[in-house]
């Protein structure tokens, strides 16, 4: 249980990357902030996942920080902390790093995770206080957030599935929807997030041409999205694919929240999405789009989009994992870089024929008018 019952005026929120964790991590903001409705709340973040939060309403600031940055951006972390001086600091992330982020605070009520549930178990000096440790079998990275939730927060425990939107505006959805009325139109469409081709958990980009041609044949809309990390490989696929109608390209899409907004405005409609176990997979999810992820090193069960995709052991959701048929015994392996004799094969075995299949049974065509 909490050490403290005192309603904290300033709060700080520790997580700093990915974007799939800082996503995940939402639901830790909007607990802090329904329960202290009166404090000032800081969120220190990784430069690149900031903008995501900033102008996030009810984030009173977002506090930048520079992974490369060396010496000078700790000491300017701590210089910033020591300005806003929170009273209540919360790990959200559980490593060394965010473990020296969180004692920078200089909060004198500093609560994370339970100490078994850290990725890096030495971090956890800078605590004061924990949460319960989640259930074992139960190991999805949204049990974590629930668990800092339900100590944080009464009555959280009550919610399965905790509120975790971006907190978009109305003109930042007015927007989105205005994207998605040009991009998408009222034809039946699917949304489909090319990765980069460095990145482990990636689709082969031929994968993503025959998916997107089988929608098309189908009269389907497939919109290609890309962001700023794999913009060479989306223009690459609009190259290959102009000469096909119904497929439709988004490349090196920029803005994160104007992302969450289009996303927002797509479930709206009706749209499915399909991507690999990355951040604007996770952010989708977290916009109320259906998602169909295709896995490979990385479980659904620990770090799929939430609430925890078909197949599961958790029960029904509107989300459907993909894994190959034929998967290495090295798989899953959570790993960033592999090392099989034959390259990442446990992405190169799943199969377009595969992908549509699923598509098809979550019922992606159907769209509102």
């Amino acid at each position: 249980m909490p050490t403290s019952d005192h309603a904290p005026q300033r709060i700080a929120i520790v997580r700093l990357s990915h974007l799939g964790d800082v996503v995940l991590a939402l639901p830790v903001f909007h607990a802090l902030r329904e329960r202290f409705p009166r404090a000032q709340i800081a969120w220190i973040v990784q430069s690149e996942f900031a903008p995501l939060l900033e102008g996030m309403p009810g984030l009173d600031r977002v506090l930048r920080f520079d992974r490369r940055g060396g010496l000078r951006a700790w000491l300017t972390l701590r210089r910033e902390l020591a300005a806003f001086s929170p009273e209540l600091a919360v790990d959200a992330q559980g490593n060394l790093k965010s473990g020296l982020a969180l004692l920078c605070t200089g909060a004198a009520r500093r609560v994370g995770l339970a100490r078994r549930d850290w990725r890096e178990c030495g971090g956890s000096f800078a605590m004061t206080e924990s949460c319960a440790p989640v259930e074992l079998g139960r190991e999805h990275a949204m049990e974590r957030m629930r668990a800092l939730c339900r100590h944080l927060s009464p009555g959280a425990e009550l919610r399965r599935d905790p509120r975790r939107d971006p907190s978009l505006t109305e003109s930042e959805l007015a927007r989105g929807r205005a994207a998605s009325a040009r991009l998408l139109g009222e034809k039946p469409a699917v949304v489909l997030q090319i990765s980069s081709a460095d990145d482990v958990r990636s689709w082969p980009l031929a994968g993503w041409e025959e998916l997107a041609r089988a929608l098309a044949r189908e009269g389907q809309l497939a919109l290609v999205l890309s962001g700023p990390g794999e913009e060479a490989e989306g223009r690459e696929l609009a190259a290959r694919t102009r000469d096909e109608p119904r497929i439709d390209h988004w490349v090196g899409q920029r803005g994160l929240r104007q992302l969450a907004a289009f996303f927002t405005a797509a479930a709206e409609g009706g749209v499915r999405f399909v991507g690999c176990d990355t951040g604007p997979t996770h952010l989708a999810a977290a916009c109320g789009l259906p998602v169909t992820v295709l896995c490979g090193p990385h479980s659904h069960l620990r770090t799929g989009p939430w609430p925890v995709a078909e197949p599961s052991p958790f029960g029904a959701s509107s989300h459907r994992a993909i894994r190959a048929a034929l998967q290495p015994s090295c798989a899953p392996c959570l790993r960033r870089q592999c090392d099989h004799a034959l390259g990442p094969v446990c992405m190169r075995n799943i199969f377009a024929a595969q992908v549509l299949e699923e598509v098809r049974i979550a019922g992606a065509p159907a769209r509102r008018a």
